[in-house]
């Protein structure tokens, strides 16, 4: 049972983070070199431009006055004015999100299942070759580094082998489903468009399955890990011993324990995912909060990577949370219902 006690500790810890995560961000926009007036105005404006460009964004003021004015800014939902689009920053974030939301919902399906496939997989027949085959697929998904997979995928199944688009969310020919959720998928299911459902999926399974591979490798041996310490108690032993079938055994008995510290890791997954989508939206062209965020870094747009990076963070904070309850739903054991991190 979830104490109030443990949510109100919960969103402490999330105002904190925040303000953590803000005051970093900001001090390190304002450390690294480069004029955000001057990348707004060119290289070629007037000094009474540039000033006049200074005064507009804020920067003549001291630099604890530009903090508590952002801070102000924040607490009624303003991120500022991107200066690559002079778009406000929370519109363009809120526009961007789905995308990227429905790419880490994607990666993080396919994670889970095929994580949790190879990791029993790989317990029940230990040190067999099934085994062996499992742990060097967990092994070369931990080891290749997100860019290096999404490039050579890319050349595989788009130009190689045309499987697969290159870039977008839809076919050009296609018309986006009425916004309900955003997640073109769902909304192309609710409007009972098969075709763009069909052109959804198929333009979200190859960067999806590259930003899941390396996470699905850790899901796999946090799961091996566990069913083989579990496979080994005297209660399973015992249950083997009363004749009880083996598939029940590993899936109902062995598997619902070997989940338990399991969840953290899927948890703490999914803030990563959500992080790590830049790398893969910037390969594939996919038209996200990482896409937009690498586009804001190369013009030196603070206000837009300070924006992203808040609501990454603040994501990360909150699926932790989620994740921390569930523990504890699943291991009501946990004295007081704290949770763990």
């Amino acid at each position: 049972m979830i104490s109030w006690r443990f949510v109100f500790q919960k969103l402490i810890h999330l105002i904190l983070v925040f303000i953590g995560v803000s005051i970093v961000t900001f001090c390190i926009s304002h450390v690294i070199p480069g004029d955000p007036a001057r990348m707004l105005v060119g290289p070629h404006a007037s000094p009474e431009t540039l000033e006049a460009a200074r005064q507009s964004l804020g920067l003549d003021k001291p630099v604890l006055t530009q903090y508590v004015l952002y801070m102000e800014g924040l607490f009624h939902g303003d991120m500022g004015v991107s200066i690559r689009t002079q778009m406000p920053v929370a519109g363009e974030l809120a526009r961007y999100f789905p995308a990227t939301l429905e790419l880490t919902l994607a990666a993080m399906v396919i994670a889970v299942f095929f994580g949790i496939f190879l990791g029993v997989l790989s317990a029940v027949h230990r040190n067999c070759w099934i085994d062996h085959i499992c742990r060097v697929i967990s092994m070369v998904g931990v080891s290749i580094p997100l860019f290096w997979s999404g490039v050579v995928c890319l050349i595989l199944f788009y130009k190689v082998f045309p499987l697969f688009p290159a870039s977008g969310r839809l076919d050009t020919f296609l018309t986006p489903p009425p916004a309900v959720t955003g997640l073109y998928v769902i909304d192309g299911i609710l409007s009972g468009n098969m075709d763009v459902v069909i052109s959804a999926i198929h333009h979200l399974l190859l960067p999806a399955l590259c930003l899941a591979y390396a996470q699905l490798a850790i899901i796999a041996r946090q799961v091996r890990s566990g069913m083989v310490d579990v496979l080994e108690q005297d209660y399973i032993r015992t249950a083997r011993a009363c004749g009880i079938p083996r598939r029940r055994i590993i899936y109902r008995y062995a598997l619902k324990n070997a989940l338990i510290p399991t969840v953290t890791i899927t948890g703490l997954t999914m803030g990563e995912l959500l992080g790590g989508a830049v790398i893969t939206e910037t390969i594939f062209g996919w038209p996200g909060m990482g896409k937009y965020v690498m586009d804001s870094i190369a013009y030196l747009d603070f206000p837009a990577i300070m924006g992203f990076t808040l609501v990454v963070s603040v994501g990360y904070v909150v699926i932790n949370m989620v994740v921390d309850m569930i523990y504890n739903i699943l291991n009501p054991q946990i004295s007081g219902g704290d949770g763990h991190d």
